[in-house]
C-alpha cells in the first residue's frame, strides 16, 4: 500500500509559495512610511517591486530547468534562506540602493518556487488530488498578503519598517527549519500511478478539451531533453500569467497606498484592505483548485477569471474618481476573488498538457511570463502616477490587461479543441 503525502508536507509547499513574496508584501502595506524615511518618490517605490519581478523572470527558465536536476532540500534552502537574506539586507537599509539590491535577491527565491512546489506535487501526490493540492499551496502567496497585510504596519508602529522586515526574516527562518525537518526524503514514486483496471478513468486524466496536446506531449522521449518543444498551450498559459501579472502586482503593490493617499485610511487600514484581499484569494485558490480536480477547463475558467478582474479594476477605478471607499472594497474582494487565483488554474492546466519529467521547465517558462507581467505593473502604475497625479490611468491600464486576458483564455479554448504540438 502507497503511503499518502501528509497535511505538513501540503503546509510546508504552501509556506514554500508564501515566503518568496513577503518583502514585496511587506514593503508595500508600509509604502507612506518607506517613501517618507528614504525620501522617494512614488515611481521610484514602485521600480523596488519591479526589481524583484524582473530578477525572478530573468532566473524563471534556468531556476525552473535546475528544479528538474537538483534535490528539493536544496530548493527549499534557495527559497526560505534567500528571502531570509533579503529581508535582513531591507532591515539595514538606510538608502534607496540598498533597498533595491535587497529587492533584486528576493527575486530568484520567488522565481524557483512555482517548479519546485510543482514537482514535489507531481512525485508524491496521486493524480486525481494534484489540482486541490496545487489549489491549497498557491494560495501560499495570499496567506502571506494576509500576513504581510496585518503583520507589517503594526510591527511597524513599535518597531519601524525595518524592524518589521527583520522579524519577517526570523519567520522565514523558522519555517526553513520546519520545511526540513518535514519534507520526505525520497519521491513517493506510486504516488503517480499509471493507467489501469483499477483506477476509474475519470480518476487518470482530466476530461477537460484544453488538455488535447497532453497525450502528444507526453509521448515525448525522455532522452530528447531541450530540444523538444513545449505546446502551444504552454505558451498561451504564459501569455495569460504575463498580463494577469501585470494587473495583480499593479494593484497589490500601490493598493495600501491607494487608500492613504486617495480615499484617506489610516495605514493599518490599508494594510487590512491589502489583508481582505489576500484572504479572499486563499479561499479562491482553493475553490478554484477543486474546479479544475473536477475537470472543469482551464480555459473556461480563465475567461470567467479575466472579466472578474476587470469589473474589480473598473470599481477601483470608480472609487477614487468617486470618493467611495464602498466600490473600493467590492474591488478588493473581486481582485481576491479573480486575478490571485488565477495562477492555480494556470499551473493545474500546464501539468495537463507537458509529461510530468518536464514539469519543471514548462512552469519556468510559464514563471518567467508571470514575473515580466509582476516586473511590469508597478513600474507602469508608478509611472503613470507620477505623470497625471491621480491612479485613474493606472486602473485604466489594469482593466485593459484583464481584457486581453479573457481574449487569451478564448484563443487557449479553440487551441484545446486541436491536436498536436504546436511552437
Amino acid at each position: 500500500m502507497s503511503k499518502q503525502p501528509s497535511g505538513a508536507l501540503l503546509f510546508v509547499l504552501t509556506c514554500a509559495m508564501g515566503v518568496g513574496p513577503l518583502l514585496n508584501y511587506g514593503l508595500s502595506t508600509v509604502s507612506p512610511l518607506v517613501i517618507e524615511d528614504l525620501d522617494i518618490s512614488e515611481g521610484q517605490f514602485g521600480l523596488l517591486a519591479t526589481a524583484i519581478f524582473a530578477s525572478a523572470a530573468v532566473c524563471s527558465m534556468w531556476l525552473g530547468k535546475l528544479s528538474d536536476r537538483i534535490s528539493n532540500r536544496a530548493q527549499l534552502v534557495l527559497i526560505f534562506a534567500g528571502t531570509a537574506v533579503a529581508l535582513v539586507i531591507a532591515s539595514l537599509a538606510h538608502s534607496y540602493l540598498v533597498l533595491v539590491i535587497a529587492a533584486l535577491l528576493a527575486g530568484p527565491a520567488q522565481a524557483i518556487s512555482n517548479p519546485t512546489t510543482n514537482r514535489i506535487i507531481i512525485s508524491q501526490v496521486p493524480a486525481h488530488k494534484r489540482p486541490g493540492w496545487i489549489g491549497v499551496k498557491q494560495s501560499g502567496v495570499q496567506g502571506s498578503q494576509l500576513f504581510s497585510g496585518l503583520f507589517f504596519p503594526i510591527v511597524a508602529l513599535w518597531a519601524g519598517w525595518q524592524g518589521a522586515t527583520a522579524l519577517a526574516a526570523v519567520v522565514a527562518v523558522g519555517l526553513l527549519l520546519y520545511g526540513l525537518r518535514k519534507l520526505p526524503e525520497n519521491p513517493i514514486t506510486t504516488a503517480v500511478p499509471a493507467p489501469s483496471a483499477a483506477t476509474p478513468p475519470s480518476r487518470v486524466a482530466p476530461p477537460a478539451a484544453d488538455s488535447a496536446s497532453s497525450s502528444r506531449s507526453a509521448a515525448t522521449p525522455k532522452g530528447s531533453g531541450t530540444q523538444t518543444r513545449f505546446p502551444l498551450s504552454v505558451w498561451l498559459f504564459a501569455g495569460y500569467s504575463l498580463l494577469a501579472g501585470l494587473g495583480m502586482q499593479a494593484t497589490n503593490v500601490y493598493l495600501p497606498l491607494f487608500t492613504v493617499r486617495e480615499l484617506g485610511f489610516s495605514l493599518v487600514m490599508g494594510g487590512v484592505a491589502a489583508g481582505v484581499s489576500g484572504v479572499v484569494g486563499v479561499t479562491s485558490r482553493v475553490l478554484w483548485g477543486r474546479r479544475m480536480a473536477k475537470g472543469v477547463r482551464a480555459s473556461t475558467l480563465l475567461i470567467l477569471l479575466g472579466f472578474g478582474a476587470l469589473t474589480g479594476a473598473a470599481a477601483f477605478f470608480a472609487a477614487g474618481a468617486l470618493d467611495l471607499p464602498a466600490l473600493l472594497w467590492l474591488g478588493v474582494i473581486l481582485h481576491g476573488a479573480t486575478v490571485l487565483g488565477a495562477n492555480v488554474v494556470v499551473m493545474a492546466g500546464v501539468m495537463r498538457v507537458v509529461p510530468a519529467q518536464r514539469v519543471g521547465a514548462a512552469s519556468g517558462i510559464v514563471s518567467m511570463g508571470m514575473y515580466a507581467g509582476f516586473a511590469a505593473g508597478p513600474l507602469l502604475m508608478g509611472l503613470l502616477l507620477e505623470a497625471t497625479g491621480s491612479f485613474h490611468t493606472g486602473w485604466l491600464l489594469v482593466g485593459a490587461g484583464y481584457l486581453l486576458c479573457s481574449a487569451l483564455g478564448f484563443a487557449l479554448r479553440a487551441y484545446g479543441n486541436r491536436t498536436g504540438v504546436v511552437r
